[in-house]
């Protein structure tokens, strides 16, 4: 079968060439311009863990600053991990975690900046679920039941799409810090 429609609900799939198969989107022509991407994530824990995270008594270390690091060292390869995403040269990568105690859970917020010719949207979602991978990783030892949920992208600028802004009231339970 043949694939020449490439409608669909969200507009055309730049990924895919005439045929349907997969491609690397061609951006040569597009003017390098600054871009930046907010991504969030959230894990939830047990509440001890919470505390332990919180009171830097983690067997393993501090969980925040191994899980910074992840973060970015996650941006800088986003496209050795996602096929056909392109290499970008983040100029910044920031971290933030925000501990929930009445939830038990910990917010992660990552922005990525750079100036190129495609956005870091990806890179900035990267770097929040590999941050959130991290705090599982320190601290599974006590407590394998955590759970990394709502990795989005909260807002985007830059580039020929202009800004993007999720909305405040998020429709998905856990809402979108």
């Amino acid at each position: 079968m043949k694939r020449n429609d490439k409608r669909t609900t969200a507009g055309n799939l730049t990924h895919f060439d005439d045929q349907g198969a997969a491609r690397m989107v061609d951006v040569s022509s597009k003017p390098e311009t600054l871009r930046e991407a907010i991504a969030a994530a959230c894990v939830v824990m047990q509440p001890k863990t919470l505390c332990l995270i919180m009171d830097r008594t983690i067997s393993k270390g501090d969980v925040f600053g191994v899980a910074r690091v992840a973060g970015v060292m996650a941006a800088k390869k986003t496209s050795d991990l996602i096929p056909l995403c392109h290499p970008l040269h983040p100029s910044s990568v920031e971290l933030r975690f925000d501990p929930d105690t009445a939830a038990s859970c910990v917010h992660i917020t990552a922005v990525v900046r750079t100036t190129g010719r495609t956005g870091a949207e990806m890179e900035a979602m990267t770097a929040a679920s590999i941050a959130g991978l991290t705090i599982y990783d320190m601290c599974k030892a006590v407590d394998r039941t955590m759970t990394m949920n709502d990795v989005r992208l909260l807002r985007k600028s830059g580039g020929k799409s202009g800004t993007f802004e999720r909305l405040k009231k998020s429709p998905h339970k856990n809402g979108t810090r």
